[in-house]
């Protein structure tokens, strides 16, 4: 199993030099077509662009690696923002309102994961009840109306700055480098990759296998939750439509990064430079005057690419 695993961690890294590749040669095309796009102010952009997707992606793409799947991530986002922002408008300190927020995505994920491992109900079809549910219970909530959110700590925690860098950037990027170190080094990340190889290998070598499953859906829950807060703080309203469809960027990262959908293989290095080719692309697209719309178009393509790459190269791998 060890063999296996580094072999597709091998692979891991020949997507992610092939990304950088790509990601350079569209600097250089945009840079080309537009003298805005090397811009400082634009280059923020494009990091607050991705950073609430990229906060998402991180736990996704664990839950990928590990052979599950989660879609109610766009759904967790809402509700937690929703508590969030309903708990400070009644008064409730800050610190509380996001604790209270961020058990919220643990919850969901505590969920999932039960389901999934105990009940042996398919991730999709899991996740997707999980979605309908918590979505609603966001409705719920709010009575269907959205809340301004007032708070000058709260809105500080969407817009602020360390030396000219959003806080919501900086943010994303430590997300990236804690879990991006831990996945590799750690029981947590090498019990991932065992789950998502062969679960019943791994169980058979002494990994409890539906504890560790939970452990990742409750991440991915909560790191969902996180950036939940982070839309309302970037807004400034809290609404239970937040984040329809957030699923598709999502996934459309992870994927293009390299990670496999039958799980076991792909690297968070991966996932990030998928996160910012994709926030090239919807920067490049609106800077050369390309309708919004057609920025669905452009990444439903590029998901259905790299869906297809990876059945590509899955049958090299196993044909090898």
């Amino acid at each position: 199993m060890i063999a296996k695993l580094a072999q597709r961690l091998r692979g891991g890294q020949d997507t992610s030099l092939g990304l950088l590749a790509m990601l350079i040669l569209l600097g250089v095309i945009l840079a080309m077509v537009s003298p805005y796009f090397l811009t400082t102010i634009n280059l923020l952009n494009i990091g607050r662009g991705i950073a609430i997707v990229g906060i998402v992606a991180v736990g996704e793409t664990i839950v990928i690696i590990a052979g599950g799947f989660d879609l109610s991530v766009g759904s967790t986002m809402a509700a937690a923002g929703m508590t969030a922002g309903w708990l400070v408008t009644q008064g409730v300190p800050l610190p509380l309102a996001f604790a209270v927020a961020i058990l919220i995505g643990v919850i969901v994920g505590f969920a999932n994961g039960t389901i999934i491992s105990y009940f042996r109900i398919n991730p999709l079809i899991a996740t997707l009840a999980t979605l309908a549910i918590v979505r609603g219970l966001s409705y719920v909530i709010s009575g269907g109306r959205e809340l301004i959110i007032s708070d000058p700590a709260f809105l500080e925690f969407g817009v602020g700055r360390v030396m000219g860098i959003p806080y919501i950037v900086l943010m994303l990027v430590a997300t990236f480098l804690v879990f991006g170190w831990a996945m590799p080094r750690t029981l947590f990340g090498r019990y991932a990759y065992a789950i998502g190889s062969s679960a019943k290998a791994a169980q058979r070598a002494g990994v409890p296998v539906a504890r560790w499953r939970i452990a990742y859906y409750v991440t991915c829950g909560a790191l969902s939750a996180l950036a939940g807060l982070v839309f309302v703080a970037r807004t400034g309203n809290a609404q239970p439509s937040a984040a329809l469809g957030i699923e598709l960027d999502v996934i459309t990262a992870v994927i293009l990064g390299g990670t496999s959908l039958n799980g076991g293989r792909g690297r968070l290095s991966g996932t990030f430079l998928g996160l910012v080719l994709l926030g090239m692309v919807n920067n490049g697209l609106i800077l050369v005057g390309v309708p919004a719309f057609w920025q669905q178009v452009v990444k439903g393509a590029i998901l259905l690419t790299a869906v297809l790459y990876d059945e590509l190269r899955r049958h090299r791998v196993e044909e090898a």
